[in-house]
């Protein structure tokens, strides 16, 4: 089985590109979705959080993720004390999820901060999400209701797509112009050839 990783900065499309290829019948984890559950869940995880943020950093209903991130992508050394926190519960779920999936011939693990944190040596092939600022930044406000200075301060602690391409086997282009089907489909044919 390949481990295939898949990342982009914020408001890249990562989510739209994993559909497609959950359509093509692979298997996709996406770690943010998890390490979200886990945040939640997790009792370790919510008493180290509440340790550095206090209890009130949890409600009723889970971990305050607004209150947090206005907190952490301001800070780089918080953002990496809650990245210390939860990336290791992510990587141990991920790593239970793949024993489900053994008989598949490559999944893919869906990331934001798939070299930021260092991951990028777990995977056989890395795929990279890319699309101009201007449309990411539009995309992040018109979805979740947030300022422009909001989006670029996550963006301040993401790695410039560049730089993630130059050390990426592919990369889908997202920027309205190009059809992003016809290069999934590519990445998928080859992706299916290399473990048959």
């Amino acid at each position: 089985m390949l481990k295939v990783g898949l990342t982009g900065g914020i408001g890249s499309g990562k989510t739209t590109v994993c559909d497609v290829f959950k359509h093509l019948g692979i298997p996709v984890y996406h770690a943010d979705i998890h390490a979200r559950i886990l945040s939640d869940m997790d009792d370790e995880i919510r008493k180290a959080l509440s340790g550095l943020f206090g209890e009130d950093i949890y409600t009723g209903t889970g971990l305050d993720r607004k209150r947090l991130s206005e907190m952490i992508f301001v800070n780089r050394n918080l953002l990496q004390k809650v990245n210390e926190i939860i990336h290791p519960k992510v990587m141990d779920n991920f790593s239970k999820w793949i024993n489900e999936h053994l008989e598949i011939n490559y999944i893919i693990h869906e990331a934001a901060i798939l070299f930021e944190s260092g991951m990028n040596p777990l995977f056989d092939k890395i795929i990279t999400v890319s699309a101009p600022e201007d449309i990411r930044i539009n995309r992040i406000m018109k979805r979740e209701g947030v300022t422009e200075n909001y989006v670029k301060n996550i963006m301040k602690n993401q790695w410039q797509e560049s730089k993630k391409g130059k050390i990426s086997n592919y990369i889908i282009i997202n920027d309205q112009k190009r059809m992003i089907l016809p290069q999934i489909l590519r990445i998928h044919d080859e992706l299916t050839l290399l473990t048959e």
